[in-house]
């Protein structure tokens, strides 16, 4: 059987840079932050009262109908737009495909977190016959994978993927299986996360898990280095479109580039913290750049996890040095986009590997910004500051969720 190759050839976003993809690029590569002051709720009772939030997205649009709109969770909201982007990127007619043979892919991490709390809100004020006989469907974490298979009709494989932050690079990556594996041609897949609501920024606050840099929004994501105090919560959604190569050379799609790897592991450690020796994650660096038949060197840049809490980038620096030996320090390019996105959850890994599908079509390398004073303990180059211009072949993006889930994707430039 000839082996299946798997391209990109659509992408489409919503998050705290833009309301589209080629808005969120262009901020990324010029290092700006996305992250302000939280708008959408009053955050003055909260430690932290910052975040990365989508401002001025009308998701109507979107959906057949202004009522259908209104029927969403802020999650789902996002995820149909992010989708339609994509769509529209690709030049996918549902029209001249085969339906039954195109699937969708559309994970959260949290899901419709908003709704429960609105509902639950109605129970407890209002009485049982006050909650709305929306709230589950409304709530759910497939919902959204569900409704964007019915807006195009499409019949193929539908499921959502729940890992935590490592959500969106599981839901690719699986769709990429199932595509090479030959019960697909063609997926709709990506994450998309809506969490600033009271239980969202308190629980993720109470843990202790969030920057308190509340003076300085801007600069309180910051990867790497010394003065990093937590992660800053973000919002939005991304989305891919994936094909088999000749599906897409039929309908003469324009490659973005090439999908060859996927890997993806546990801790089996904690919770909450990742393992302080990195071998999870290493292994599933490793697990991608095997299914790509890549050695180490071929690797160019590698989009990190890199939340900017003291204990995951100090444990995802060792686990790229675990994975890639003398290559990490010497020829790879590191960076985390969340520096300017802040942590999009669920969303957070389709949003990256865009970025890594753009630094291979581009040669751009986009920054770690606020990286002032690297910590010692973080010792590889994560371009700080300032884009790079360079030649990427491959680009890989890591996602690490709680409960130790690992996943990373490879990309490599087409040929």
């Amino acid at each position: 059987m000839t082996e299946r190759r798997v391209v990109i050839t659509g992408i489409g976003a919503v998050t705290p840079l833009g309301n589209d993809w080629a808005t969120s690029w262009d901020a990324l590569k010029n290092g700006q932050s996305g992250i302000k002051r939280i708008e959408s709720m009053d955050p003055s009772d909260y430690a932290c009262q910052i975040g990365g939030e989508v401002r001025g997205y009308d998701p109507v649009p979107y959906f057949k109908n202004p009522k259908e709109a209104r029927r969403v969770d802020r999650y789902t909201a996002l995820a149909m737009g992010a989708s339609k982007m994509a769509m529209a990127d690709s030049g996918l007619d549902p029209d001249k495909v085969d339906l039954t043979r195109v699937g969708v892919m559309m994970g959260s991490g949290i899901g419709g977190l908003a709704t429960l709390e609105t509902q639950h809100d109605n129970y407890r004020n209002k009485g049982p016959g006050r909650i709305s006989p929306f709230t589950i469907p409304m709530m759910i974490s497939n919902i959204a994978s569900g409704l964007i298979s019915m807006e195009y009709g499409f019949g193929g494989p539908n499921m959502s993927i729940v890992t935590a932050c490592a959500t969106a690079n599981n839901s690719v990556g699986e769709a990429w299986r199932i595509i090479k594996f030959g019960d697909a041609d063609a997926f709709i897949c990506g994450g998309a996360e809506a969490s600033f609501t009271p239980m969202g920024l308190g629980g993720f606050g109470n843990m202790k898990a969030l920057s308190t840099r509340n003076e300085e929004p801007e600069r309180a994501s910051r990867p790497f280095d010394v003065g990093r105090d937590g992660f800053v919560m973000g919002e939005g959604a991304g989305a891919v479109i994936i094909e088999e190569l000749e599906h897409a050379k039929k309908r003469g799609a324009t490659i973005l580039a090439e999908l060859t790897g996927y890997g993806l592991s546990a801790d089996a450690y904690h919770m909450s913290a990742p393992s302080p020796d990195g071998t999870g994650p290493a292994r599933a660096m490793q697990m991608a750049m095997n299914h790509a038949k890549l050695n180490n060197e071929g690797l160019a840049y590698l989009n990190a996890h890199g939340t900017s809490t003291p204990q995951g980038d100090i444990a995802e620096t060792k686990a790229i040095k675990l994975a890639f030996g003398d290559h990490a320090k010497n020829g790879l390019m590191v960076s985390s986009t969340k520096s300017m996105t802040g942590h999009i959850l669920g969303g957070t890994g389709a949003i990256e590997l865009a970025a890594c599908i753009m630094a291979v079509k581009e040669g751009v390398v986009p920054p770690t910004i606020n990286l002032e004073d690297q910590d010692p303990e973080c010792d590889l180059d994560y371009v700080p500051n300032e884009a790079r211009e360079t030649e990427v072949k491959a680009a890989m993006s890591n996602g690490f969720g709680f409960g130790g889930h690992n996943a990373s994707l490879l990309v490599q430039k087409f040929a």
